[in-house]
């Protein structure tokens, strides 16, 4: 198995060809979902630290893109590997960065993996206003709703939005999942969602336990 520690650690390092080299050799291996996930989970611990390093003044903004490039590449490797790729969509989620955030790498990671997991998923992209996430519910009889923002002023947009989506006789069909640097148990609760996550494996986990 993989050493997931010295993924974590290349990726915060933003070393292409360790990640490569490891992820490679994981993938020749022919692990199982579980050793997917975790995978991933050491890819998504690598860019906490790069954000960390980023606030220090250590990374700068092309140092992010690049990260978010490497983390887009590991994905594609470990996505074969993760159930659900077949012509069989598990469930619909629309998903999007809330209106004031322009953040994308994190939802864009979670898309990958509710993708592979079987989930037929409509992109609302970034700085998503509450009513197009409330046009495209209604549009496709969406099963989830995933929100994500990093700016904290992004929580508000969360509450509005799912304000809406309950205003529009919406909100008892669906499921509310959020995700983001501000988010917790206490915002969860506030904002009015169903679950949160700051880790994708684990959010994937939970649309899958929805839809079962």
């Amino acid at each position: 198995m993989t050493d997931v520690k010295l993924v974590a650690q290349a990726m915060g390092e933003l070393d292409e060809d360790r990640v490569m080299a490891a992820l490679t050799e994981f993938v020749a291996s022919s692990p199982n979902e579980a050793e997917a996930l975790s995978v991933v989970n050491a890819c998504q611990q690598g860019m906490i630290v790069i954000g960390e390093l980023f606030e220090k003044g250590e990374y700068f903004v092309g140092d992010l893109i690049y990260a978010g490039e490497l983390m887009a590449k590991a994905i594609d490797m470990i996505k074969p590997v993760l159930k659900g790729t077949g012509s069989s969509k598990v469930g619909k989620i629309v998903l999007g960065t809330v209106q004031g955030d322009i953040h994308d790498i994190g939802k864009n990671i979670f898309k990958s993996l509710v993708e592979s997991a079987g989930f037929e998923v409509y992109d609302l992209g970034t700085d998503t206003p509450p009513e197009r996430f409330v046009d495209k519910v209604r549009e496709v009889k969406a099963d989830i709703v995933g929100m994500s923002g990093v700016l904290n002023l992004a929580t508000t947009a969360m509450k509005e939005t799912i304000d809406r989506l309950a205003a529009a006789g919406l909100r008892d069909d669906i499921k509310v999942i959020i995700g983001g640097n501000p988010v917790n148990g206490e915002v969860c609760k506030h904002v009015g969602a169903d679950a949160f996550s700051t880790n994708a494996a684990q959010g994937v986990k939970i649309c899958q336990g929805w839809v079962k």
